[in-house]
């Protein structure tokens, strides 16, 4: 078949807007593209130079294109999206997931209402909260509450059946409304406060669950009192892990990184100033380079699929260049206006901040696990200058905070990644506080021990967060102890601090070696080091505040006897004060932002 003479073709090309329909040799769709001004659109792939490697694939695989005239830009984009969906080209962004969104479902025909996980068409009578980002979220959701507020779950022919109470009210996840064990009062206000969670309204909620624990308490109803103080610390909880404070609405925000020829799209689902969880995609670039470009080809595959809710809001990090037809068309699919945010402030601002960092997390440890292990055990080997791969290696890190609480990590990496199984914790004591080498000493004589009492396996390689000093302690170790052959070396920071600047120490010799960023034998040792900084730190932290758990609220200068009740009124304990940030603790009553601050530095005034 004869090269496509585009010259001719756009010369007839008409200058309205519209879809245009790619075409290779075979006859196959190659690709589908929406256009406001179709002959310039089609004419920007026919030109000489500033195309990239993959447009210029693209056009050389051309042997006819049509064009279908629309009314208007919302048409077009559209029929773009519908035709992608039935022919899936080849050069078209794919999104391979189209499900629908479950919910949680909260039934009103029953005097003991039921709550479950729905998906599909909403048939009964009832209220639906979300959509939920996945079924995980709702099952998260469904035993949270669960735990908290004890609303059944159980079917109902299984609930209309019962004689007696089930394992549910046995470990106290449920009342037994089954067999009448709970008032039909009791259980609509439990009812009622499931509700105004799932709604996202937990100042609301908290502060009538303190109100009715304050009411218990002073009519001496103390196991009332103690339900109601257990459910405002879990609600506490749960709120604290949502780490941005500060939001309102639903909204979904959506953030695209690019590199080296990959992609990676972050979806955030906030419903209720709550964010309920995250999607992570990874589609293929083909012809969108750019954030722009990538956002432009995916929010119509995402958001116009059967089932797909759509939020009033949608914030992006990036502008498409067609947002005010996609607003359009997404406002005409949900029934009401859709509004396209990308320059944002306070919390979306930091919800989005978010949600690009764990977009550029995903896509860095996407590319690295397409990098091969082989390789990276080759490179160690090479500059290790091992007889062969190493087969075991460990590495081991030191954390405290000013020398309370020290804690040193031990994990374990092979040909397959970490070993979780062989990570090991040492509580360190008996030594100056602070004395790292002497943390170090008592971690590995400890670890080696028990190797030479001949539990464990030997490794090829002992990596040690650290340099010199810390080289020559394992050595010391390893000396009085009659072990050989084991390498040990040395991770030192460079003088930067940065990652790819780390120097290496290898062994007696104390020859120092600095490998290049890009070296994948330096990527797997940031990565072991990394994965014991962060074992010992979680271990440090975990000891820290079990030492920690008494209340440090009296030593607060400015925090009186009637800001205390406060604060132990609002977060339910002294524990659930510490856990607080800033933000939360302004909520409380009689607590300025300043005094706030001061609160959160008391309590936080020790550095990891």
């Amino acid at each position: 078949m004869s090269a496509f003479d585009a010259e001719a073709f756009l010369k007839t090309l008409t200058t309205r807007c519209g879809v245009y329909q790619m075409y290779g040799a075979d006859g196959g769709l190659l690709y589908v593209g929406k256009a406001r001004n179709l002959k310039s659109r089609v004419a920007s792939y026919f030109r000489n130079r500033g195309l990239n490697a993959k447009t210029v694939a693209l056009v050389s695989r051309i042997t006819d294109i049509q064009v279908t005239v629309t009314a208007t830009e919302v048409d077009a984009l559209l029929l773009e999206h519908n035709l992608i969906k039935s022919h899936r080209p080849p050069f078209n962004i794919l999104l391979k997931d189209d499900k629908s969104y479950p919910y949680i479902f909260l039934s009103s025909e029953d005097s003991f209402p039921r709550l479950a996980l729905h998906r599909g068409p909403k048939r009964r009578k009832g209220r639906y909260f979300g959509p939920y980002p996945s079924a995980g979220a709702v099952r998260r959701s469904l035993h949270f509450l669960q735990k908290v507020f004890k609303v059944r779950q159980c079917e109902d022919s299984y609930f209309r059946n019962r004689s007696r109470p089930c394992l549910q009210y046995q470990i106290d996840r449920c009342t037994a409304p089954c067999v009448d064990l709970v008032s039909e009062a009791d259980y609509a206000q439990q009812v009622e406060n499931t509700a105004l969670f799932l709604e996202g309204k937990n100042q609301e909620l908290m502060v009538r669950l303190a109100d009715d624990m304050e009411q218990a308490a002073s009519e001496l109803a103390y196991e009332k009192a103690a339900v109601l103080r257990d459910q405002l610390r879990q609600l506490q909880h749960v709120q604290a892990t949502q780490g941005v404070e500060g939001g309102s609405g639903d909204l979904d925000l959506l953030a695209a990184v690019t590199e080296g020829g990959h992609s990676c799209v972050q979806v955030l689902f906030v419903r209720g100033a709550r964010v309920l969880g995250s999607r992570t995609f990874y589609p293929s670039t083909k012809l969108a380079e750019t954030p722009e470009g990538l956002l432009g080809a995916f929010l119509p595959q995402f958001y116009l699929s059967e089932g797909r809710a759509l939020p009033p809001e949608i914030v992006l990090n990036a502008a498409p260049e067609d947002s005010e037809t996609l607003e359009e068309a997404f406002s005409l699919q949900a029934g009401r206006r859709v509004r396209l945010r990308h320059r944002v402030r306070e919390a979306r601002a930091r919800w989005l901040q978010m949600a690009e960092q764990t977009a550029a997390t995903n896509l860095a440890a996407h590319l690295a696990g397409r990098e091969s292990t082989q390789e990276r055990l080759q490179a160690l080997q090479e500059v290790l200058e091992l007889e062969a791969y190493p087969q075991r290696m460990e590495c081991f890190d030191i954390s405290h905070s000013s020398g309370e609480a020290t804690v040193a990590s031990c994990v374990v990496f092979d040909e397959n990644g970490p070993r979780k199984a062989d990570y090991r914790r040492f509580n360190i004591d008996g030594i100056t506080a602070g004395d790292d080498y002497a943390a170090m000493e008592q971690a590995l004589n400890r670890r080696f021990k028990r190797l030479k009492a001949g539990e464990g396996s030997v490794p090829d390689v002992l990596f040690i967060d650290g340099g010199k000093g810390q080289v020559q302690q394992a050595l010391d170790v390893l000396a009085e102890l009659e072990l050989e052959g084991i390498l040990v070396v040395g991770v030192a920071k460079g003088a930067t601090r940065k990652a790819g600047f780390e120097t290496l120490v290898l062994g007696a010799s104390g020859i120092e070696q600095n490998l290049p960023a890009n070296s994948p034998a330096l990527h797997l040792i940031q990565q072991i080091r990394d994965e014991a900084h962060r074992f010992a730190i979680s271990g440090h932290r975990a000891r820290r505040d079990k030492a920690r758990r008494g209340s440090r609220l009296e030593d607060i200068p400015g925090v009186g006897a009637r800001r205390r009740r406060e604060l132990l009124r609002h977060f339910g304990s002294a524990r659930g004060v510490a856990n607080a940030s800033v933000d939360e603790l302004k909520k409380t009553q009689g607590i300025s932002a300043t005094m706030a601050q001061q609160i959160y530095d008391h309590l936080h005034s020790t550095a990891d």
